[in-house]
């Protein structure tokens, strides 16, 4: 990041300039005594260990720097790409005044010669303009080809007038815990930068979103890492480096990566359709413990419980009902509302899928035909691009309102201090009791050129008004 590397340039340099004169040898004055000479040092062996050298400079030109810009206006309706990953990363970030152009950057890599680069949803943000710096130094305007917050994946395109270097995804499902990882990105702005480490868990949940599936790596991640890749020892993408956990804001040995059989997915969907399909179900859930366990007369199985269905949604017309127990879906087991949040998601809309039932102790099967959730429906308008979604979660709840089940990072209702567990209760003067009624009100202000729309939400019995931006796409 251009402010930060400029600030500390000249601090760098005075060090320099010490060790310099520090080690200058000064020719001796007549009659003083001689230095001894010094003793040579004995080199030690050098431990083994990896040597990724050979690797780096293999995959090193397919990494490249991504650099975005937008003009500030007096209220701004969202972060730029540089004070989001500020964010991200636990740091303020500088504020620029009305008519300066914020500018933001991250990594990102090719991963076809035809010019596509895989980058982070969040360094590209809402830019109006995105670039792209090779490592042969060249600069090219990049196409945002679709951006997918849920999974924080973004896919540009550039013309580069010749095939591209490109890179080769790895399968990160055979990433094992302590085997070597390397990370490629462009730390505070300082360019191409090489680090190493371990992989350090799998299937980290951070709160991100519902599809949290990270892998953890102690390789050093800074800002400005973020859209670059992870590598295994064989020289394959294995992840995208994501986030940090860091009170700092720099490293502290915990980085978080998008594991690339996600990424692949994401990434295939966004170059075919500019947007990710993800199937809906229509329930809200909860944990199977064992005290749940048995009030359900369930045994000891695990799965998910049903807390409610939404009503016209594909869980109510497939029959499902609240204190069901989810168990599976399509062969494959469900422990955890987040593998039942995934294994919908993969199913396109319109398919059908097969849910394993516990109903008052006893085993079904239910057959669903997998939709499309209203909010991402409503988004947009056939033949016209889709707006950006408010980034919410929403569920019915049986005691009145909307329970908000979910932030995105980064989006306009994070901006606006939405968090899980508040309830919305009204959207733009009409009562809300389901999320379709939120949706509709979104869209009819959408619709009617509004800039933005009132929602009164609860926390704690408190009530307040909140003003939401409708940003344009």
């Amino acid at each position: 990041m251009p402010s930060f590397f400029n600030r500390r340039r000249p601090a760098i340099m005075a060090g320099v300039l010490a060790l310099a004169l520090g080690t200058t040898a000064l020719t001796a004055l007549p009659g003083t005594a001689q230095p001894t000479p010094p003793v040579a040092g004995v080199a030690l062996a050098r431990a083994a260990g990896p040597d990724f050298a050979d690797m780096a400079a293999r995959v090193g030109p397919s990494v490249v720097r991504v650099m975005t810009s937008e003009r500030a206006t007096p209220a701004r309706e969202r972060a730029s790409p540089q004070e989001e990953m500020m964010r991200r990363f636990g740091r303020p970030a500088p504020q620029p005044e009305q008519g300066q152009r914020r500018a933001g950057q991250g990594s990102g890599f090719v991963i076809h010669a035809d010019g596509f680069i895989v980058t982070n949803a969040h360094v590209v943000g809402d830019n109006t303009e995105v670039k792209v710096e090779l490592a042969d130094g060249r600069e090219l305007p990049a196409r945002v080809v679709g951006r997918d917050t849920a999974t924080d994946i973004a896919l540009l395109k550039v013309e580069a007038g010749a095939p591209l270097a490109a890179l080769s995804f790895g399968d990160s499902d055979r990433t094992r815990v302590g085997e070597w990882v390397m990370a490629m990105g462009n730390p505070f702005g300082l360019g191409g930068t090489v680090t190493a480490g371990i992989v350090s868990a799998r299937g980290r949940q951070i709160g991100a979103g519902p599809y949290d599936d990270f892998i953890q790596t102690d390789a050093s991640i800074n800002p400005g890492n973020s859209g670059g890749p992870l590598f295994n020892a064989a020289g394959e993408v294995v992840g995208v480096n994501t986030a940090i956990f860091s009170p700092s804001g720099g490293n502290i040995g915990i980085g978080f990566a998008v594991p690339s059989k996600m990424v692949q997915s994401v990434v295939a969907q966004l170059r075919d359709h500019g947007a990710v399909q993800r199937g809906w179900l229509g329930v809200s859930m909860q944990p199977l413990d064992r005290d749940l366990a048995t009030a359900l007369r369930v045994g000891d199985a695990k799965g998910v419980v049903v807390n409610s269905v939404e009503p016209n949604s594909p869980a109510a017309t497939a029959g499902l009902r609240a204190g069901d127990v989810i168990t599976g879906i399509d062969g494959r087991r469900v422990e955890s509302p987040r593998d039942l949040a995934t294994g919908v998601a993969e199913v396109a809309p319109g398919r059908s899928a097969t849910l394993a039932v516990l109903r008052d102790g006893a085993a079904m099967e239910q057959r669903v035909e997998i939709g499309t959730n209203p909010a991402i429906a409503a988004a947009g308008k056939p033949g016209q691009p889709a707006q950006p979604s408010l980034g919410l979660g929403l569920a019915p709840r049986p005691q009145g309102g909307v329970a908000v089940t979910r932030v995105e990072p980064g989006s306009v209702a994070a901006e606006r201090g939405l968090r899980e567990g508040d309830v919305v209760l009204r959207a733009d003067g009409r009562d809300a009791t389901q999320p379709r009624d939120v949706v509709d009100a979104v869209s009819a202000a959408r619709d009617a050129g509004r800039p933005s729309i009132a929602l009164q939400v609860e926390r704690d019995g408190a009530r307040r008004f909140v003003a939401i931006p409708l940003r344009a796409a």
